[in-house]
């Protein structure tokens, strides 16, 4: 298959929630695109082998120069489409780094006490769950809700109040300067604001393993939503990862592959013992514990073939055919980005006090980045409210701080 176009063409599937967000990306941004869904156009599948290498990695996104994008984040496609990225102001009130729920939530409450409030998002406005398929224990949704739709609610309702969100834009550093805090952006802008709100959540962590980094989209994946209905009809697939988040997705994986074993480091299950019951019970998955990931190994084309196992008690190993492998070990913090200048703990996230207080004044973080936060979304938004809350009684401060400095008698 050829493309021929003056447009932008985005080369995806409806149930991609990456390919959802690069398409509303563009359309608010007003650029026109072509769209091609590779479910009802099943031939464009070969123009994205080719181009990916043999990967399937999806969207790819064609441009009419002939140059092209695979999965790119929105901060590359704003670079790609010359977009400007600078905020109206320069100095805030608040400013949140992070559009996640716990970054959207906290500018509400800021936004609704009459504060200025600046959001700098690196990729787009709902973190990870705007590209989680389906939500079904955040309160007020009996029936579930789409992950998009519900970060899309918390975009919507924090515009309404006049929050400022830049989005494509990533934070390349803060520091404290007296009662403000200096952020500096990827761009190259320096913004100030009397407080400002860590939420840049986590990541996924990968495994490591010989291997993993050129498979990446090629049979190794980190979002079985994103991605699992590739392997519709596949004999065998891999989930790395015995918590809850490995457990739920290979259940979700059962419905494609015929198969499903479930690869965990340590000697049992993490996940909550329904999640076990049901994994246990399930006629189409096989758990194997104390079992470590050596290496993943390719096929001629260029495709994950097979996943080299090791037995930690006996020290064997074996060859895993599998068609894709699915990694859910766990996160890593967002906090490359401070560059040592906020405290972080062992494993990278956040330390903070009770008042969601770093230890730089005026500088709070709350959400999947903080340290001893539950990583579950209905507590990342009482967080980012809490945290708000926080905000508020540090701007009084400031506020009765300026006033004695200013009064006739002082």
């Amino acid at each position: 298959m050829e493309l021929v176009s003056d447009h932008i063409t985005v080369i995806g599937a409806s149930w991609c929630p990456d390919c959802r967000r690069a398409k509303e990306f563009l359309g608010q941004q007003r650029v026109a695109y072509d769209w091609i869904d590779l479910e009802a156009h099943p031939e464009a599948t070969e123009l994205v082998e080719r181009i990916n290498g043999g990967s399937r990695s999806i969207p790819t996104i064609i441009f009419p120069d002939g140059s092209h994008l695979v999965e790119p984040g929105n901060d590359e496609l704003a670079e790609k489409l010359g977009l400007s990225r600078s905020a109206k102001s320069e100095c805030y009130d608040v400013i949140i780094v992070g559009g996640g729920p716990t970054g959207l939530t906290a500018s509400i409450y800021a936004a609704r006490e009459n504060q200025s409030v600046l959001i700098v998002e690196k990729s787009a406005p709902g973190g990870q769950a705007g590209v989680t398929e389906r939500l079904d224990n955040y309160p007020g949704f009996p029936d579930g809700v789409a992950g998009h739709e519900l970060a899309d609610r918390m975009r919507r309702q924090a515009e309404r109040y006049g929050v400022e969100i830049l989005q494509a834009v990533a934070v390349s550093g803060l520091k404290s300067d007296g009662d403000w805090v200096v952020v500096t952006t990827a761009t190259g802008e320096i913004y100030r604001a009397r407080a400002v709100l860590i939420a840049t959540g986590s990541v996924y962590r990968r495994t490591g393993a010989d291997g993993e980094s050129d498979l990446i989209g090629a049979g190794i994946h980190f979002c079985a939503t994103c991605d699992g209905p590739f392997y519709r009809g596949a004999e065998e697939v891999l989930v790395i990862g015995g918590g809850n988040s490995g457990l739920e997705e290979g259940l979700f994986l059962t419905q494609f592959a015929d198969h499903v074993t479930v690869v965990e480091y340590s000697e049992m299950l993490k996940g909550s013992r329904l999640l076990q019951d049901k994994v246990n019970a399930h006629p189409k998955m096989t758990v194997a514990t104390n079992t470590k990931v050596v290496r993943f190994n390719a096929s001629d084309g260029g495709k994950l073939d097979h996943v080299e196992l090791e037995d930690r008690v006996s020290g064997g190993r074996r060859k895993h055919p599998a068609a894709g492998a699915f990694v859910f070990i766990g996160l890593d913090p967002n906090t490359a980005f401070l560059n040592g200048e906020v405290e972080l703990d062992d494993y990278g996230f956040v330390v903070s006090d009770e008042q969601f207080r770093t230890n730089v004044p005026g500088v709070f973080v709350a959400g999947d980045v903080r340290r001893g936060s539950t990583k579950q979304l209905a507590s990342a938004v009482g967080e980012g409210a809490a945290a708000s809350i926080q905000i508020r009684y540090h701007l009084d401060k400031l506020a009765a701080k300026e006033e004695v400095a200013l009064s006739p008698s002082s």
